[in-house]
């Protein structure tokens, strides 16, 4: 499975299964993020070297504002090798649309 719903993606997270990224902006995810989310800016020069570091074996839920940025990160992050990489549908409008919170 490459995606999950907001729902789906609140379960994994709540049972500290998986590490959550957020690939907007720095600008964007100050207005507001999931909670525990690292921010890998898609578009920064530095973002395939920031997801080699990273685990391969762990589990990641990647969002963005609406899935777009998200989708093609984790097809990235599926060509790097990582095995356990979904895209959370419809990004964080879907995420606050479901009732779950943001933090600052």
């Amino acid at each position: 499975m490459n995606t999950a719903t907001p729902i789906d993606a609140h379960s994994i997270i709540q049972k500290g299964e998986a590490l959550v990224i957020d690939v907007r902006t720095p600008a964007e995810f100050a207005e507001g993020h999931l909670a525990g989310a690292w921010n890998f800016d898609i578009h920064d020069a530095t973002f395939m070297e920031r997801l080699k570091g990273l685990e391969h074996t762990a589990q990641y839920v990647v969002y963005c504002q609406s899935g777009g940025r998200s989708s093609r990160a984790v097809s990235i992050m599926h060509e790097l090798g990582f095995r356990s990489a979904v895209d959370m549908m419809g990004g964080i409008t879907a995420w606050k649309k479901a009732g779950f919170p943001v933090e600052k």
